[in-house]
């Protein structure tokens, strides 16, 4: 059937995919981990859908910060489109621009709406499509603005006015919503596989996983390896500073690693106190050791404690306070009989005796098992 004069086509909406769109919701350092069976994707799609039913427009685009390389001055991060309809949509799902450009990029960094109907010769990303005017409102996860909606060009040329940039700041608020519920349902789902501290996985699930890990890697002929870490010197920020902040640290350590690892199928877990463990699915021992030394790295050259948390735990600010001793061992296929459990265990303790060495060789330091 031909469409009605006066209606709109219907578009074809893209969006990223499960795996790829739950980095963008990993928001917080004392927040958990998300699982990947709440469909985002299809809340995010029918938001726009409907802005754009009441805002009739040729193009919209939902972008978000990414969390996990996220700094506190805005016009330094990326902005991704992670759900978007109209002529290049299906091109732009994972696409960044630079938050310092562009009618969206200074939405996010000022925070407030924008209407534009002179659209810069330097137009970047959706606003590039932009041939009469764009509106876009900032999305917002509490207080903190963590993305924004845009849509591009009323059919027919005429501009977008004050009342399309209201409506569309009531859909950038129902954004903010799906995204905050999608948290709290995440959390919800995940109590019993993560720790509450780090937001890693606790100790219980990572037995779990590792055996996955390792029964993989028969299966498919490809190595593993494991990561067993201590942090030195933190008993040092508890005596020193007291509870509160050794829980913070431990937090922010959480949060280091998952920034610092960030690579699909990785194991991250609280293995208990400040023990820490990466598994390292389809890994050889030479990218496991680099790995190890990335998050020795980290962790030595991290600012621990840097704002304040209420009147019990001020900003620390906590330079050169803690390190890691890390212990690295690999595993390869077909060589031991044993069931996948006995093998777990074997690989724990082969990686527990390499970090007790690196401690015992003075700490902040890799030492790899080569058995």
């Amino acid at each position: 059937m031909d469409d009605l004069p006066g209606t709109l086509a219907e578009p074809a909406f893209h969006a990223l995919e499960g795996p790829d769109l739950e980095r963008f919701l990993q928001r917080s350092k004392a927040t958990s981990g998300l699982p990947s069976e709440i469909d985002l994707r299809q809340q995010l799609r029918a938001i726009l859908q409907r802005a754009r039913e009441l805002v009739p427009s040729e193009s919209g685009f939902i972008l978000l910060d990414d969390p996990l390389q996220k700094v506190d001055e805005r016009a330094r991060n990326e902005l991704c489109f992670v759900t978007a309809f109209g002529p290049a949509s299906r091109e732009l799902p994972g696409t960044r621009i630079a938050a310092s450009r562009g009618i969206a990029g200074k939405v996010y960094c000022t925070g407030r709406s924008h209407r534009a109907t002179d659209i810069p010769a330097d137009a970047v990303g959706g606003d590039a499509d932009a041939r009469h005017s764009v509106v876009a409102a900032p999305i917002a996860i509490g207080s903190t603005v963590c993305g924004v909606i845009e849509l591009v060009d009323r059919p027919g040329g005429t501009p977008f006015d004050a009342r399309d940039l209201a409506l569309l700041e009531i859909f950038a608020g129902y954004t903010s919503s799906t995204l905050q519920n999608a948290l709290d349902a995440k959390r919800a789902s995940e109590l019993a596989r993560r720790d509450d501290l780090t937001g890693l996985f606790n100790d219980r699930w990572l037995h779990h996983r590792l055996m996955e890990m390792i029964t993989e890697a028969d299966a498919t002929g490809r190595p593993c390896a494991l990561v067993f870490f201590d942090l030195d010197r933190f008993k040092g920020i508890n005596d020193t500073y007291g509870h509160l902040a050794g829980s913070q640290v431990l937090r922010e350590v959480g949060y280091l690693l998952r920034r610092t690892v960030d690579r699909e199928g990785i194991i991250l877990a609280r293995y208990g106190g400040d023990e820490f463990v990466a598994g390292l699915p389809h890994t050889g021992l030479p990218e496991a050791i680099e790995i190890a030394e990335r998050i020795r790295a980290a962790i030595a050259g991290g600012i621990y404690v840097e704002r304040d948390h209420g009147p019990e735990l001020p900003a620390l600010h906590l330079r050169n306070a803690i390190s890691a001793s890390l212990g690295v061992a690999g595993y390869t296929p077909g060589r031991s009989p044993h069931p996948a459990h006995v093998k777990e265990q074997n690989l724990l303790h082969r990686a527990d005796a390499a970090m007790y060495a690196a401690k015992a060789r003075g700490k902040n330091q890799v030492v790899v098992d080569e058995g």
